[in-house]
């Protein structure tokens, strides 16, 4: 009994020779008779009838024709008789599955036919290909068993393909490339026979259900097939024959399926019929096609349904990635960026449509906050009302508060698209960092063009130190601070940011406004790590000597009681020493320019001077050679004012003496106390105020509307009274009608809040950065070239611009006038390299 081809004979074992002599007899008559019996034993292979055949005798008969010299003969008689049994017995079968029909669905792709007839069709033709190919491989490894000494004793060593691959290949030219002329046709059975494969997955694609293991079996045959018997790996049938077939069909469709989601214009549709396709395939590689495939028929469909619309399904309207960003689109989103991913390793298309997206949206609320009218704020968005106040009612905001309100809303906008942004970054994007660069820039990109974002921010972060942070927790606190050092980030202009900063946190300490201390000093600590020491330095200075100022002020006090002057009439005093280096210039008394000297000095009451002396004794006592300046626009003072009782009031508050304790600032302590040297009914205009105080005409108006305009603190009467500000030619004198439910009454300062500057304002702050940085510039050149001492014109430009681009973007025009101004005034000198460019050098 014959063995199956891989059992215990299997081919390449060791078989020895029988040891039975060979009979003398005629050379020709045994090989003949010897092929007799090798054909009756083929015929019985391939009929399925080996049950009864002898493997060691049919190989004894291989065995002495080889022997006999007449292997080559034996090799083609085989070929022959395969040649024959495929004529006679194969191909019979298989012409007769292929009909016109089945050629006219599968190549021609005559429509009319139903799925299920094609299908019908398709899997008739494929299984009987797939069964005679079966049949063949199984009888050719028997038969290849049974002709072993012929390989060992003949196809090696006369170099001809083993007798089963030539035995395999037959199969493939006389069966699968076998011409259909006789019936009319010019294609070959291999077309029909790729056509079907094809056919059925495509409509396995359409949504059909196909016999997967049929197709995969001829599949397999087609991988087991080489173009030649010399069976090169890069020649399987399959390679070379199937996949470009299979490929191309593959791209006409999928590049028709993109055509037909482009005409129907759904982005959302359009992802999810592409990452279902993709999984599809990949499926399809491992179940029904070869694996052989997977890579290449992913780049099919990467190209076709992903690379050459990308731009046009992302710009769909209602549905691109412009809809999916402001509608949250999470999954959509998503799978457009693992689409992407697999495409561009660098994500070009998706950096720029979110970046367009991120600049498009800052410029929407830039467009709102012009559009919306701060006038009016709901109860909601204010502060709490005071005890008694009606809260329903809106409260009216002057153009000031207007433009606070306007700069906080800015930056909620941008903290709310921000945390938009980095949700859909870290959700659906996997954190890439390609993408997050191209968010950052892009934010930055909108924040910079903001003309007002330095300032905004400031304003933000000072609303949030003085009330913003009441009754949040720890971490909450922490979240606020996190989002100011990150819009932080995006500000180009840090120097700008420095000032207004400054400003705001020098109103914050000396008006006794932050809510914490501690939250105050985290801050700056935060901006020290994003910034450096340097950006930080004058803030930590104004702590400084705000703890210094309080140390003080108890050794005056301690200083006081020791030379026993107190008495009941002593006035307290709260002094806060600054140093004009750290704190802003408007605060210091100085209006522009580093060497503008301080503001007019106010005449204080006597009282006060008298106080005045008395603390510049004690504190030159040790520091001498200070010079004290009274700043007197930024303090305040708790004055106890009598209200006579008015004749003839009998009843009701006025009726008798009222005694109010009241806070107001400094002038408004000195122009007060002016009053109290007036006569009963008298006047004083506006003129003479001012020549009796000295106090400059901008804080005179602040002051005067505060005492006489604002009906609830209207401790002075103001002639003509209006609503209108406090003006030159105005004539005032103590209200002694005043009445208030409350002892002690705050009066508020007008313009004395951190406020959004005006365009005026702006200028000048616009100016004094200018004048900042041209001294910056200086120095980082003179550092540079000191350490450098000779450097090129181009380098020592690139140098400076790497220095300052942590505090703003120098102009390549402004280098080149302080490079000029530092030449006049001989800290550098020109020179030339060796090549002749020009250079400078350090004079020491």
């Amino acid at each position: 009994m014959i063995s199956g081809r891989g059992g215990s004979m299997m081919r390449g074992g060791r078989i020895r020779p029988p040891r039975r002599p060979p009979t003398q007899s005629n050379g020709v008559n045994e090989f003949e008779q010897c092929w007799e019996k090798l054909r009756e034993a083929l015929r019985d292979i391939h009929m399925r009838n080996a049950g009864n055949l002898s493997f060691e005798q049919l190989y004894r008969f291989s065995y002495k024709i080889v022997l006999k010299k007449a292997g080559h003969q034996l090799y083609e008689r085989v070929k022959e008789f395969e040649e024959q049994w495929f004529a006679e017995e194969v191909m019979p079968p298989i012409w007769a599955l292929i009909s016109k029909k089945l050629i006219s669905v599968a190549l021609d792709e005559v429509p009319g036919t139903s799925v299920i007839e094609r299908r019908t069709l398709g899997e008739q033709f494929l299984r009987g290909v797939r069964n005679s190919w079966e049949n063949h491989n199984i009888s050719m490894n028997m038969i290849a068993d049974i002709l072993m000494y012929l390989d060992r004793g003949f196809s090696q060593d006369h170099g001809q393909p083993l007798i089963y691959i030539v035995t395999i290949g037959l199969y493939r030219d006389h069966i699968l490339r076998s011409s259909l002329k006789a019936i009319g046709s010019d294609y070959l059975v291999f077309d029909i026979f790729n056509a079907t494969i094809i056919d059925q997955i495509n409509m396995e694609r359409g949504g059909d259900v196909i016999d997967k293991a049929l197709l995969r079996s001829c599949i397999n045959m087609l991988e087991i097939l080489y173009e030649t018997d010399e069976e090169l790996e890069h020649e399987r049938l399959y390679l070379t024959s199937f996949e470009p077939v299979y490929l191309q069909n593959s791209r006409d469709y999928y590049r028709a399926e993109c055509d037909r989601l482009l005409r129907e214009g759904d982005a959302s549709a359009w992802l999810r019929y592409t990452q279902g396709r993709l999984a599809e395939e990949a499926d399809r590689c491992q179940t029904t096609v070869s694996v052989l495939s997977l890579p290449k028929i992913m780049q099919v469909l990467e190209q076709e349904l992903i690379t050459k619309h990308l731009e046009e399904f992302l710009g769909v309207e209602g549905s691109g990635i412009k809809a999916m960003i402001d509608n949250d689109r999470i999954e959509d989103l998503s799978i457009l960026y693992q689409l992407i991913a697999r495409v561009d390793p660098k994500r070009a298309a998706l950096r720029q449509a979110l970046a367009l997206r991120v600049v498009e949206l800052g410029r929407e609320i830039e467009q709102t906050l012009k559009s919306t009218d701060f006038s009016i704020v709901q109860p909601a968005d204010t502060e709490e009302a005071a005890d008694g106040a009606d809260k329903s009612k809106p409260k009216a905001l002057n153009a000031a508060a207007q433009q606070t309100a306007a700069a906080i809303r800015w930056v909620d906008d941008v903290l709310i698209l921000k945390d938009k942004f980095d949700r859909l970054w870290s959700t659906c994007f996997a954190e890439d960092l390609i993408l997050q660069t191209a968010l950052t820039k892009s934010f930055s990109d909108f924040v910079n063009s903001f003309e007002r974002s330095s300032e905004y921010v400031s304003l933000f972060i000072d609303d949030n130190l003085k009330r913003g942070i009441k009754g949040k927790t720890e971490a909450e606190v922490d979240a606020v601070l996190d989002k100011a050092i990150t819009l932080l980030r995006y500000i180009g202009e840090k120097d700008k940011f420095e000032q207004y900063y400054q400003k705001h946190l020098a109103r914050r300490l000396l008006h006794a406004k932050s809510e914490s201390q501690e939250v105050e000093q985290e801050m700056i600590s935060r901006m020290k790590r994003e910034l450096g020491n340097n950006f930080t330095q004058k803030f930590e200075g104004m702590f400084r000597d705000m703890h210094t100022s309080r140390e003080t002020t108890d050794q005056y006090r301690d200083y006081v009681r020791g030379l026993g002057e107190i008495s009941k009439s002593q006035i307290d005093l709260n002094i806060s020493v600054l140093a004009g280096n750290n704190w802003p210039k408007e605060i210091m008394g100085r209006t522009s320019g580093l060497a503008d000297g301080p503001k007019a000095k106010a005449i204080y009451p006597r009282e006060i001077q008298g106080l005045q002396d008395s603390f510049f004794q004690f504190y030159t006592k040790n520091r001498n050679g200070r010079v004290l300046t009274w700043i007197g626009n930024l303090g305040n003072a708790d004055i106890k004012c009598v209200f006579p009782k008015i004749p003839g009031k009998t009843t009701g508050p006025l009726s008798k003496e009222r005694r109010y304790e009241v806070n107001v600032s400094t002038y408004g302590m000195i122009v007060l106390m002016l009053f109290n040297n007036t006569a009963e009914g008298e006047w004083l205009s506006f003129e003479e105020i001012q020549e009796k105080t000295n106090i400059p005409q901008p804080d005179l108006i602040n002051v005067l509307t505060s005492l006489s305009v604002i009906k609830t603190y209207r401790i002075l009467l103001k002639e003509s009274q209006t609503k209108s500000a406090a003006k030159p030619g105005d004539r005032f004198t103590f209200n002694r009608e005043f009445f208030s439910k409350a002892i002690k009454i705050k009066v508020p300062s007008v313009n004395a809040t951190n406020r959004v500057e005006n365009d005026e304002e702006r200028r000048e702050t616009d100016k004094k950065a200018e004048e900042t940085r041209m001294y910056i510039t200086d120095a980082a050149i003179v550092r540079i070239m000191k350490q450098r001492k000779e450097l090129g014109h181009a380098q020592l430009i690139t140098e400076v611009i790497q220095v300052l681009a942590s505090r703003f973007k120098p102009d390549v025009p402004l280098i080149k006038r302080r490079i000029e101004a530092l030449i006049t005034r001989e800290y550098i000198d020109r020179a030339e390299l060796a090549d002749g460019s020009p250079a400078y050098q350090y004079v020491a």
